[in-house]
């Protein structure tokens, strides 16, 4: 299942995105209003839950310095990555969210509409951080 946010301009650089991105702390900033608990597990990886969603786990898995950020899920059971990819265009950057994950159809279909909302939030908050 991929699934893509639509891409928003912040009018920050690449470089400072991509720096504020790998700060697993400043995940907290971009999540939805109805967020349940968010904890830092260490420098690079924290949990989050949303109301009425089981608790995530997400982990650094690496990137690309001032282009791409990856996280991924840290449970085997739910194989995923999310991928911020950054764009600098002038003195802005073009920032789209990707996630990539393998679930079964029905899984799919679960998770499709709150995982699409989810990121188009994660998107429209890059500019708060």
């Amino acid at each position: 299942m991929n699934l893509e946010s639509p891409k928003v301009n912040v009018a920050k650089s690449a470089e400072y995105l991509f720096n504020a991105l790998n700060d697993v702390k400043n995940f907290e900033k971009l999540m939805p209003e109805n967020i349940a608990k968010f904890e830092v597990i260490d420098e690079n990886c924290f949990e989050f839950g949303l109301k009425g969603m089981p608790e995530i786990k997400l982990v650094k898995k690496g990137g690309t310095p001032n282009s791409q950020v990856v996280l991924g899920g840290a449970s085997s059971k739910l194989p995923f990555t999310l991928t911020a990819n950054l764009t600098e265009v002038n003195d802005t950057t073009d920032v789209q969210l990707a996630f990539e994950g393998d679930f079964n159809p029905m899984m799919a279909m679960m998770i499709k509409g709150p995982i699409t909302k989810f990121i188009e939030t994660l998107a429209q908050n890059m500019g708060k951080l």
